[in-house]
């Protein structure tokens, strides 16, 4: 069988179609290297600024994701493929996948805002959405915390970004409110005196900075005494035990009340009551 071959319309295919094929392979080598180049530029840039490491890789990936997919646009237009049409087969895509994730998206904005901005790290001792503990972990979509007696609470950053947040440890010393009812019977001068020599004694207490020992308010049943000493942040605890231990010990040797609630309760006897009323009638 006789196959006729058309050499003149290979040649012609080969003049055609060979410079938009060495285009294109250039296009994804080089483009490629480009774009390898730059994630390697940002992961350099980020790790510099010392951008938290569980963020880098995220970053990196999405941009270097991005670059090669324009890349491979740019290749698929050289041979006369709409570009226009893979856009917006990507868009639609990129829509449905946003809208059956948008709340864990949500999560993930917040999460890389979280990473970067860094209102808290781990190791800080956070309050926010009613919970407070110790940051334990910070990922793309949660943040789990210890709490004070070793419970972990698991918080999807989206919820943190979106309320308050009180960061306890973002200072190095912070003051210890306290507050000490006394009698109003009391020498308050003697008391002032007493809490000022327990505030002394603890070694914790930062002696350079000014304490606050003043009068807040007068209650239904005692004068109450405001008291802020000043220590480090890690030695809060320490210091608001040691007061009110220290304190309470120091009053009751120097016989300075601590008044508490009471209740009086009168109890009469009704049947004789009537009885005596009944013989004063007759």
């Amino acid at each position: 069988m006789d196959i006729d071959i058309d050499f003149d319309k290979i040649y012609q295919m080969i003049i055609e179609y060979a410079p938009k094929v060495l285009g294109a392979i250039l296009t994804l080598v080089i483009g490629f290297w480009i774009a390898n180049l730059i994630a390697g530029k940002v992961r350099k840039a980020l790790e510099k600024k010392e951008v938290d490491p569980s963020l880098t890789p995220f970053l990196v990936s999405v941009i270097g994701i991005g670059l090669k997919l324009l890349v491979l646009l740019s290749a698929a237009s050289m041979f006369g493929f709409e570009v226009t049409s893979f856009v917006a087969i990507f868009g639609a895509l990129a829509l449905a996948i946003g809208m059956a994730l948008q709340g864990n998206l949500s999560h993930l904005a917040a999460g890389v805002l979280i990473l970067f901005f860094k209102p808290f790290r781990v190791g800080d001792f956070i309050v926010t959405n009613g919970y407070s503990g110790t940051v334990k972990e910070i990922q793309i979509f949660n943040t789990f915390l210890t709490t004070l007696d070793n419970r972990v609470i698991i918080i999807p950053n989206g919820e943190i970004t979106s309320n308050p947040l009180e960061n306890l440890t973002a200072n190095d010393i912070r003051k210890v409110p306290m507050t000490f009812g006394i009698g109003y019977g009391d020498d308050i001068d003697k008391a002032r005196s007493v809490i000022q020599e327990v505030v002394a004694s603890c070694d914790k207490v930062l002696h350079d900075q000014p304490v606050d020992i003043l009068i807040s308010s007068l209650g239904d049943s005692s004068v109450n005494f405001a008291v802020r000493p000043w220590c480090k942040t890690e030695d809060y605890w320490a210091v608001n035990f040691y007061m009110h231990e220290h304190i309470k010990k120091a009053f009751d040797k120097n016989d300075i009340g601590i008044p508490f609630p009471q209740m009086d309760v009168h109890m009469h006897k009704v049947a004789d009551e009537k009885e005596d009323d009944r013989e004063a009638a007759e």
